[in-house]
């Protein structure tokens, strides 16, 4: 039976010098013993996995708004993307698996519904009352706002998982006044790409799914059709839905290897042998090659004017708006229609932030359903 101990025995023979070691943790905010079994960053997933804030996430909007169908993103089913690619690209450079697993299933606890425009709405309202940004928020979820222990608040996870939430940066993720100055392990770098990877392939096979950006568009996208090529030569016959798959499959594989590659490059010429000379640095050692960037921002640039931009999603993001908006200020006038349960676990923080929590951990039918209720009194 392989025990917490053997799985540090596994580390120290398997993982890179650089990577991080479940036995080298900066520990958890509240002492506690360890597992016989699991590793730190191993209860920690099981921890985010088992938690309130990670099921919601099935009814969170990713870029369609969940009842728009059953087959488009999630942002759950994005997580387990996020996850996946992260995982692997973690096993190729010999990092930590579980740590990188753990702060994939985490990293987007702190969402709004509704996607980027709930959070842009929740900004607004919070401006002057502390700001909301979705890392600090998923920091906030973890730390205080899940109660599953008797002893503490949150999760109580392990410091590099906290890290990992707060650092959390991407094109669409570029938080404020965050703690960023040196960058987080190998593993947090890792999910910050493997998350740009995961939405910029998946919100091209929604989108295309669901006819609001098409093939022929984005022929004129050179690593798409390049791709596209390529899986015509081997399969001929395939179908278009099937070649979709496999473009997409053909994609995610390319960009994971330049990843890789690139990486790899960027370590030996820093000459990093451990963790803490991670710690140390201003900039990131996860990188793409600069000429898949450049491939990479034509496919971003290219679902920001097509998809992104769309009717269909700026017309759900002025619903989302106005639906926040009216939430927000109802409960504000009328306090007590929020759950008694809400506000006896606020204890004494301004109101406006309770609310920012409530809203925040909603998902879009409910906040949807809410705001019917309220339209009906």
């Amino acid at each position: 039976m392989l025990t917490r101990l053997g799985v540090i025995e596994a580390e120290t023979r398997l993982l890179a010098p650089y990577a991080m070691h479940s036995k080298e943790t900066r520990g958890r905010l509240h002492p506690e013993k360890e597992d016989k079994y699991r590793s730190v960053f191993q209860r920690d997933r099981d921890r985010i996995v088992h938690s309130a804030a990670f099921r919601r996430l099935e009814y969170k909007t990713q870029v369609f708004v969940n009842h728009e169908g059953d087959y488009y993103r999630t942002r759950l089913t994005h997580t387990l993307e996020v996850s996946q690619i992260a995982r692997s690209i973690a096993r190729l450079l010999r990092l930590n698996e579980d740590l990188t697993e753990a702060i994939s299933l985490a990293h987007d606890l702190g969402h709004t519904p509704f996607g980027h425009s709930g959070e842009e709405t929740l900004r607004e309202l919070m401006k002057n009352d502390g700001g909301f940004e979705h890392n600090r928020q998923g920091l906030r979820v973890v730390e205080k706002l899940e109660r599953r222990y008797p002893n503490f608040n949150g999760l109580n996870l392990s410091f590099e998982v906290r890290e990992g939430i707060i650092k959390h940066f991407t094109l669409y993720d570029q938080p404020e006044n965050l703690p960023v100055a040196n960058f987080p392990t190998l593993e947090a770098q890792v999910v910050n790409l493997a998350d740009e990877i995961a939405y910029t392939n998946h919100d091209l096979d929604d989108g295309l799914a669901a006819g609001m950006i098409t093939e022929k568009e984005l022929q004129k996208i050179p690593l798409w059709d390049k791709m596209l090529q390529e899986v015509k030569k081997a399969s001929p016959n395939a179908g278009k839905e099937r070649e979709r798959y496999q473009i997409i499959r053909a994609l995610i594989n390319l960009q994971v290897i330049d990843l890789v590659k690139e990486t790899e490059k960027r370590i030996e010429k820093a000459n990093i042998t451990s963790h803490r000379q991670v710690a140390r640095l201003s900039f990131p050692l996860v990188s793409f090659s600069s000429l898949m960037e450049k491939k990479n921002k034509q496919l971003k640039d290219f679902l920001a004017r097509n998809l992104y931009r769309h009717y269909r999603v700026t017309r759900m993001a002025e619903k989302a708006h106005r639906v926040i908006n009216e939430l927000f200020r109802s409960y504000l006038m009328e306090s007590d229609q929020l759950p008694p349960e809400v506000c006896k676990r606020a204890n004494g923080e301004p109101l406006r932030r309770i609310i920012c929590d409530y809203i925040a951990g909603m998902t879009d039918r409910f906040a949807l359903d809410e705001h019917k209720k309220r339209l009906r009194e």
